[in-house]
């Protein structure tokens, strides 16, 4: 009998995070789930990664909402879902309380399998995770996020693997989440597992460096069982291998698939039909791109990463970009770049391009990183770059979830009634400024999501508009580059843009706005000084740390600030007294603006 190869299909998290920034919507899923339910995969990843933050920061679906829907219209399918160990679907590490409660709801709402992996391969911090999926009678899968560095060798991923086996997992995965394995590499890699451990292996590869399909082959060879693709609409480049095309090799080959082929058909012309709708996400780094076999940028990462520079109007230096997050990887001891390590390193790889001196401005989360708050790194840091982010601050050596108290009764005090279910409370725990707004506004019925363009192919077809131009006015002529773009509220809307290389901001008030509405303050006055604080790429004020008449000393920091996903403090350039604050919680923010002033001493 032709030994079996089950298949997991990512279309609807892995592949279109991958390749559209993670804004597929619910109702552009829902008409083909028939199809996926009955084509015959082992698993659908349905959840996890960077849907539940997309969900609401950009979609405004209720997370929660979509799984139940999911799980509804996928009643014969095992729905799976991406969890980032102790980090869960967010930035940091919670409390044991808050990840043994997040997965028992996950469970709860319609997760069969919890792939459960950490950044930098710190065991420690999936045993919460792992033991709740166990407790909760769900497939609890360890994960190996594969990575090529100096320190990393097939070895330490086996003693990884045998470490989770004996934490109780059910089945280990291969997390190759940059298209770095090799054929050769794979090979070896799952020949080595197989002896070491008696559980099932999954292999999970990126297509970015164009290899993924020919080291899922050497996989089976070395006898996996279990492999991930992406229907083909949303297939290579940094997805993964198409699901048609390796169920073709593989029976070929004389395995077994148990797919249905006029489903996959479906499905796919289904999905190639839908992917129009969200060109405005699609980034030109879609392709395969070999450049990641040295920058070793994830497939999710790098579409991120250029939208997030394109909105700041900063896509022309992604390859410095690119060249510098090696560096900075190096500088933090070769963490796997995977989120949240791909975010942390990325972001402070975008600040010390755009600032022009590296580590001139540090993220809150390098500092927390070389502080040990997310575990140990794979190696040694640099002692340099750690005592100039934490200074002589000591360093956690322990499981850094241990440091943290019980938060899930905070939390619940802290939502009030905005909350209407424990899942409410948990979305407000992964992200407590957005999920706050976005409960407030699903209890108003006021939720927007951000608008689709208009598509540029097809019979619907309209010419796109240009993010750069020339206009004429009075006989000048100047150069305008739209940045970037404020979601609509019930009042207005900001554009944000360079007017022959100067910082404006435009305010669109909506005709039917409130008489009564707030008066903004003027346009912040333009940064000139060293006493005024500015920011180096646009992003949202988190925190205001200072008063006006309130001394501070060079260095200090004044303002707490978020840009992609990672925040960021703003220190005075020079010691005296705040004499204006011009930005408040919640402000957006561009570039060489004065956000605070400082009247120097």
């Amino acid at each position: 009998m032709s030994r079996k190869i089950h298949i997991t299909d990512v279309v609807l998290r892995d592949g279109n995070q991958s390749l559209i920034a993670t804004r597929l919507r619910i109702d552009d899923m829902l008409p083909v789930c028939e199809a996926l339910d009955n084509a015959g995969y082992w698993s659908l990843e349905v959840w996890g990664g960077a849907t539940f933050d997309s969900c609401v920061r950009f979609l405004k679906e209720d997370p929660w909402e979509r799984l139940r829907t999911l799980r509804k219209v996928l009643p014969n399918s095992r729905l799976q879902m991406l969890l980032r160990g102790q980090n869960l679907l967010g930035y940091r590490h919670y409390p044991d309380d808050v990840v043994e409660a997040f997965v028992h709801k996950a469970a709860e709402n319609g997760i069969d399998v919890f792939r459960i992996f950490d950044a930098l391969n710190d065991v420690r911090n999936l045993e919460t995770a792992i033991a709740a999926t166990v407790s909760a009678g769900k497939h609890a899968q360890g994960t190996l996020c594969y990575t090529a560095s100096p320190v990393h060798s097939v070895q330490g991923f086996v003693t990884q693997a045998q470490q989770m086996a004996a934490m109780g997992c059910h089945s280990i995965a291969i997390k190759d989440m940059a298209g770095l394995l090799t054929p050769a590499v794979t090979f070896e890699l799952v020949s080595a597992l197989r002896k070491a451990v008696d559980l099932p292996l999954f292999l999970h590869s990126h297509y970015t460096s164009g290899m993924a399909s020919m080291c899922q082959l050497k996989a089976v060879e070395a006898g996996i069982d279990h492999l991930d693709t992406a229907i083909s609409a949303f297939a290579g480049g940094t997805s993964h291998p198409p699901t048609e095309t390796m169920k073709a090799v593989l029976e070929a080959a004389g395995y077994t698939t148990g797919l249905d082929s006029a489903l996959l058909e479906k499905v796919a012309a289904h999905f190639r039909e839908v992917r129009h709708k969200y060109h405005q996400f699609e980034s030109e780094y879609n392709g395969v791109d070999t450049q990641v076999l040295s920058s070793q940028v994830p497939g999710g990462m790098m579409s991120n990463l250029a939208n997030q520079l394109k909105e700041q109007g900063a896509l022309d230096r992604i390859q410095e970009v690119f060249a510098e997050i090696p560096r900075v990887r190096k500088d933090l001891g070769y963490p796997p770049l995977v989120t949240p390590s791909s975010q942390i390193v990325g972001t402070q790889a975008v600040l010390n391009v755009i600032a022009g001196k590296r580590y001139e401005t540090i993220t809150n989360e390098v500092k927390r990183y070389l502080q040990g708050l997310y575990g140990a790194a794979p190696a040694e840091v640099d002692a340099a770059l750690r005592k100039r982010a934490i200074g002589n601050e000591d360093v956690v050596e322990c499981r850094p979830a241990d440091l943290l108290a019980p938060e899930l009764a905070s939390l619940r005090a802290k939502i009030g009634d905005e909350a209407k279910s424990e899942e409410d409370v948990l979305t407000y725990a992964m992200f407590p400024d957005v999920g706050m707004a976005f409960l407030q506004h699903r209890n108003r019925g006021t939720l927007k999501p951000e608008v689709l363009l208009p598509p540029t192919t097809g019979a619907a077809a309209v010419a796109p508009v240009a993010h750069e131009f020339k206009i004429t006015v009075h006989g000048e002529t100047y150069d305008i580059h739209v940045t970037g773009v404020s979601p609509s509220s019930d009042t207005e809307r900001r554009f944000y843009m360079t007017v022959d290389g100067e910082p404006e901001e435009i305010t669109l008030e909506s005709a039917g706005a409130a008489a009564s509405a707030e008066v903004r303050p003027g346009r912040r006055p333009r940064a000139t000084g060293p006493g005024h604080v500015t920011a180096t790429m646009p992003g949202n004020v988190v925190e205001v740390l200072v008063k006006e008449g309130q001394s501070v000393a060079a260095g200090d920091a004044v303002l707490v600030i978020e840009a992609m996903k990672m925040e960021t403090e703003i220190k005075a350039a020079v010691a005296g007294t705040v004499a204006a604050i011009y930005v408040k919680k919640g402000d957006r923010i561009t570039p060489a603006e004065t956000l605070v002033d400082i009247r120097p001493l």
